[in-house]
């Protein structure tokens, strides 16, 4: 298994914009992502450090593995 990299809310958001998924609104201090086809949105805090099990769950919902994730915040 991988490890889980450290990453801020906006990391965390490029990735997910590359994994197909779409910035839509930004409620208080969270962005809101949807994909088309998939039922469930992802609400990614904007802090500077997103906790491991708030990574951790958003990964999991967007039906992708920590691997993965890691590739997309290395393109």
């Amino acid at each position: 298994m991988a490890r889980l990299p450290v990453v801020s809310g906006r990391q965390a958001v490029r990735a997910f914009e590359r994994a197909g998924w779409e910035h839509v609104r930004t409620k208080g201090d969270h962005m809101i992502l949807v994909k088309n086809g998939v039922r469930a949105n992802l609400s990614v805090p904007d802090h500077p450090e997103l906790d491991r099990g708030t990574l951790r769950r958003l990964i999991a919902l967007a039906g992708i593995d920590v691997q993965e994730f890691a590739e997309l915040l290395r393109k």
